[in-house]
């Protein structure tokens, strides 16, 4: 066996799981990426991986790998720097162990990642929230089942893993009726759950005898739901919104997109966004920010406060009329 598979085999075990306590879907995603780039490398050189070494590993074969995501399969570049940084990772684990491959580490580790545009992010308007809402056939258990998920994403604002992990337990019916979950980096949080919001929980948690272990929205068989099928369900019942609202049909609509709707709303009703950061469990503020950039009434207001006085609209006008040819080109 070469030096790879035991450095690799200690990076896993000894840096992510006994050092830094890594949870299941980093160490899921750090797999994901080695898979893919052994695969990669064992085309290349023709080399089972267990036979690979860090030298079969240089710069070279890392850019190669690189353009191979983005190129044969289709990944963004949001994706192609996360590969990055978990290949970043892992050499700067490995450089402590083996000073003789320095040289290729640092070429490695010189590796920047690849700059990319940053679009504005999609949410639901009022009436569309309420055309996904009213969408789900509440005559059936499937479909009380889908508008109280869909609801509890669109008020509550939850990732879509914390969503498909809530128990009954984790739901607070009581004066102060909120939601727990432990959510991204280890961190518990409550949101307070409207009126509305707790009254269908409430049924919805009645009708199916609920308990504190149980799934809240729990499979056909009582298992809990997968990311998968939240959008599914999700896709289904867009499909069924968009004959009532046609605005659906324009938007790329993802189970991340009912966060992103639950933050807008807390930002049109004039919530400050440190409040809206902590509603949504982000640990620096300039997560939160994105939101400022998507909402056009804030910056409709502040260009009616900036506005010069008895500014005079006009058109330029070329002095001369060589000037107005190439202006015409």
């Amino acid at each position: 066996m070469s030096a790879l598979a035991p450095v690799l085999e200690a990076f896993f075990t000894e840096r992510l799981v006994r050092q830094r306590n890594a949870s299941a879907h980093t160490v899921a995603a750090y797999r994901d990426t080695f898979r893919l780039f052994l695969a990669f490398v064992e085309d290349r050189t023709h080399k089972a991986p267990c036979r690979l070494d860090l030298a079969d590993l240089d710069a070279e074969v890392v850019a190669a790998f690189l353009d191979h995501l983005e190129k044969v399969r289709g990944n963004a570049i949001t994706t192609r720097n996360a590969r990055l940084a978990v290949i970043h990772a892992f050499f700067v684990f490995a450089a402590v162990g083996h000073p003789e491959h320095a040289q290729l580490i640092s070429r490695v580790l010189a590796i920047p990642a690849k700059r990319h545009n940053r679009a504005i992010v999609s949410f639901l308007t009022p009436e569309e929230t309420d055309a996904l809402l009213d969408a789900p056939d509440r005559a059936t258990w499937l479909g009380r089942r889908d508008h109280a998920l869909l609801l509890t994403a669109v008020q509550c604002g939850l990732r879509v893993s914390e969503l498909c992990a809530l128990r009954g337990g984790d739901v607070g019916l009581g004066t102060g009726a909120h939601v727990r979950c432990h959510g991204k980096g280890r961190k518990d949080r409550a949101t307070p759950l409207s009126k509305t919001t707790a009254a269908v929980l409430a049924g919805w948690m009645a009708e199916r005898a609920i308990g504190d272990k149980n799934p809240l929205f729990p499979t056909a068989h009582g298992s809990t739901l997968s990311r998968d099928a939240v959008a599914k369900l999700l896709a289904k019942h867009l499909r069924s919104a968009t004959a009532s609202c046609p605005s659906l049909a324009c938007k790329s609509v993802t189970p991340h997109t009912l966060r992103h709707t639950a933050a807008m709303a807390l930002l049109h009703a004039g919530v400050d966004i440190t409040v809206i950061a902590l509603w949504l469990g982000h640990e620096q503020l300039q997560t939160t920010s994105i939101y400022l950039h998507a909402d056009m009434s804030i910056k409709e207001a502040a260009l009616a406060r900036t506005a010069p006085p008895g500014a005079v609209p006009g058109r330029y006008r070329p002095p001369d009329p060589l000037l107005a040819f190439l202006e015409g080109l």
